[in-house]
């Protein structure tokens, strides 16, 4: 039997139609069964309790991290941003699921080229810099993130996976599969990119890299099919 890919999507009330286009993106094109949660801060009820720090650009900053407690702790799931589009099939991605660690990203090592994002909000600088906007969770071996750390943990605890006790438990995913756009050049091989800054969907970002192929995808989203 098939495995189903356990897919977590950060979800935003800013960015509403982000959600529903990377879900659209990754399920035209996947050749295996998905199952998408949003993490939407509204229906984590009492187990998210931590205030909202004037520096999270993003409702699900911190709530990522509660995948592994909503899992479970059992198999592997992956998050994602919202503001994300799927350019393959996301098999090729479940694929690299390797037991040994507990976590994988893309570990990138960059400068953020522009100051403010989107909504202007402060584009943070900080060692492992969006490492966690794409992550395999090895669920058992995150026990760490349970509900009292990851509600009282700081931000660089987190997001820089000092939840591990050893960095040789992150696996190292292909830049493919975070690829920045406006951080890193065009590439046709990016399977998985990420509007960093502000995707497509706010006015100021439409001409970005790789915007048509969203709007694209948002348009099979409106698509309804007229009854004959």
């Amino acid at each position: 039997m098939t495995e189903t890919a356990h897919i977590y999507i950060g979800f935003d009330s800013k960015e509403v139609v982000a959600y529903h286009v990377l879900c659209q993106s990754i399920l035209e094109k996947s050749s295996i069964p998905v199952s998408f949660t949003p993490i939407v801060l509204d229906n984590l009820g009492k187990i998210f309790t931590r205030e909202r720090n004037p520096l999270q650009s993003t409702e699900f900053s911190f709530s990522r991290f509660l995948v592994p407690h909503l899992s479970n702790y059992e198999g592997w799931s992956l998050f994602a941003d919202c503001d994300m589009l799927m350019r393959t099939d996301i098999a090729k991605l479940w694929e690299l699921r390797d037991d040994r660690y507990a976590a994988m990203c893309v570990k990138h090592s960059y400068v953020p080229k522009v100051e403010t994002k989107f909504l202007g909000q402060v584009q943070t600088k900080y060692e492992k810099k969006n490492w966690s906007s794409v992550i395999l969770f090895n669920n058992a071996k995150c026990k760490k993130l349970n509900l009292d750390y990851v509600n009282t943990a700081t931000g660089l605890e987190l997001h820089q996976f000092k939840w591990l006790e050893s960095e040789d438990l992150i696996g190292e995913l292909p830049p493919s599969w975070n690829w920045l756009v406006n951080e890193y050049e065009h590439s046709e091989d990016a399977n998985l990119v990420h509007f960093t800054d502000g995707g497509p969907y706010f006015e100021e970002y439409k001409n970005d890299d790789y915007a048509q192929e969203w709007f694209a995808a948002r348009d099979r989203v409106l698509h309804v099919t007229q009854r004959k």
